[in-house]
């Protein structure tokens, strides 16, 4: 792998290698872009294959976050933590104590949070080392628990998706397909169920199908029907890649609006989205609460306060929407542009005041 050649593809700005004997800790920090503020995203532990792929997915994951946390309207930039090893037997105290001390080493150019693979006990353990980590303990200040806000982000978005399709934003009588009934999607459907929405859900656990049954009156089908219901909105909360050459043709929903990440398979699967008229609400865009709530611990943590944030995850799907009419492209690209424009409003205002620095001092001396 060309180190610097893969960071120039994308314009990244550091690539920090992490390795403690000790703890077995070997994890890579990639920090995309802090134009807009500390390079904030989540620490990832995987079994990699290879040591390249997890540069890779360290690379990918943090212009990710660039691009979240900046469509999100926060001011901080993007960035990720990948740890190599098996979560289920390859965690220690010390691996994430040293971990703590690598971030802190960044003095404040990254901020981690929970992942996949790591849990809000890690990250208690890293805030041994570092104030630069979310998503601690609720003794420790932090908001808890990311998935109720998650879930709170996707239903706002949800219900500015259908203000774009119908006209009006009331889900009452909405038939609304839900893939997947984990964490985020229970919260998810608690308020769809209690704006009358009509709910069918699915789920390769049956438990987790049999209580959103039982509490939100749901219908239950088998995992492999869902794409063929009939219903107004399809909301994939599980997998990623659910909108494929399989999937996209038996889709009966005028909306597709749920919490999953990567929810497209290929670009062209929003191109073909937007060709037949299904208004698809951008998976990073409408996911962002859970972000949104744990940015706001940088600032002493107010629930009232985060949750405010939250409710313009409505806004910023309609300025999605805007930008794809605006521009005649699908909302997958909108979304790209919504926060492209962002990073490049402010780096252009930071190159200005800059200049006028340099100029007032030049004309002292």
């Amino acid at each position: 792998m060309e180190l610097f050649e893969n960071l120039q593809m994308y314009n990244h700005e550091q690539l920090v290698f992490c390795q403690d004997e000790a703890s077995g800790l070997k994890a890579i920090i990639s920090i995309h872009d802090t134009t807009l503020g500390p390079a904030l995203g989540g620490a990832r532990m995987w079994s990699y294959q290879t040591e390249e792929a997890a540069i890779e997915d360290a690379l990918r994951l943090s212009r990710g976050m660039t691009y979240k946390n900046a469509a999100a309207g926060l001011n901080l930039g993007g960035g990720k933590t990948v740890i190599i090893g098996d979560a289920r037997k390859d965690k220690n105290e010390a691996m994430f104590r040293a971990l703590g001390r690598f971030i802190q080493g960044l003095n404040g150019r990254y901020i981690t949070a929970e992942d996949v693979g790591t849990t809000c006990a890690d990250m208690d353990l890293i805030y041994q080392e570092t104030k630069f980590v979310t998503g601690t303990s609720p003794g420790f200040g932090s908001s808890g628990n990311p998935s109720p806000a998650t879930a709170y982000g996707v239903y706002r978005g949800i219900k500015a998706a259908a203000k774009e399709a119908y006209g009006y934003d009331n889900l009452e009588g909405k038939v609304i397909a839900v893939q997947g009934v984990g964490n985020v999607a229970f919260n998810l459907l608690r308020h769809l169920h209690a704006e009358g929405a009509k709910l069918i859900v699915t789920d390769i656990h049956k438990e987790s199908v049999l209580r959103a049954v039982q509490e939100f009156d749901a219908l239950a089908i088998e995992p492999n029907d869902i794409y063929d219901v009939d219903c107004d909105i399809y909301s994939p909360c599980a997998l990623g890649a659910t909108i494929n050459d399989d999937t996209i043709y038996k889709l009966k929903a005028k909306i597709i609006a749920g919490a999953a990440n990567n929810q497209l398979k290929d670009n062209k699967h929003g191109d073909l989205l937007h060709e037949l008229g299904i208004i698809y609400a951008p998976d990073y865009v409408i996911n962002a609460g859970g972000v949104i709530n744990v940015a706001d611990e940088l600032n002493g943590y107010n629930q009232e306060r985060a949750y405010k944030k939250i409710e313009s995850i409505y806004d910023n799907i309609e300025k999605v929407f805007s930008i794809s009419k605006r521009d005649n492209i699908p909302t997958y690209k909108a979304a790209d542009r919504l926060a492209e424009e962002r990073i490049s409003t402010i780096s252009k205002s930071r190159s200005q005041f800059l200049i006028s620095e340099r100029n007032i001092l030049s004309n002292r001396v």
